[in-house]
């Protein structure tokens, strides 16, 4: 979840977070200015989740499983979607590997990486590299937030429809 497209405008850019599926179905986005932490708006992107159920009832909101970048490997950010019920597959940043070891037994332990479910991480980039297709995401013309989202929802819509045509 999470990436940033997008070239500076007069110093500023913006960043879309995302978060898609398992097969790079987008499932929710957020647009922030460039300089906003990735960390900080991982808990923004996992509220924005809706995924309607096939059946009656509530839509879905919580996802079996987060596989994020090492931007967001600080404790702070993998233990809100763990305090959710959220399986955390997030990489060690290697300053964090290194901080701990030099506290030694107090450092604690290392948190788990199931390797083979973050080599899925991929579908998050290949889903990005889709939307940079779309010049007018990928070089921000818009300057409005807000029409730069509707952007990002109709390419998002555009990825769904092209699933149910097969």
């Amino acid at each position: 979840a999470g990436h940033g497209i997008g070239r500076s405008r007069g110093g500023l850019t913006t960043k879309i977070r995302a978060a898609v599926d398992g097969h790079g179905r987008p499932l929710a986005a957020v647009v922030t200015g460039g300089h906003r932490n990735d960390g900080a708006l991982l808990d923004a992107v996992l509220v924005d989740i809706r995924v309607p159920r096939l059946s009656a009832g509530r839509p879905r909101t919580r996802p079996d499983m987060v596989l994020a970048d090492k931007a967001y490997s600080a404790g702070v950010y993998r233990r809100a979607p763990h305090a959710r019920g959220i399986t955390v597959v997030i990489p060690e940043k290697s300053d964090q590997i290194a901080a701990r070891k030099r506290r030694g037994s107090r450092g604690g332990r290392p948190p788990g990486l199931d390797t083979a479910a973050y080599r899925g991480r991929n579908v998050v980039e290949r889903h990005f590299a889709l939307t940079k297709q779309w010049r007018g995401l990928a070089t921000r013309y818009d300057k409005l937030a807000i029409t730069y989202r509707a952007a990002i929802i109709l390419a998002a819509c555009i990825t769904w429809t092209r699933i149910w045509e097969t």
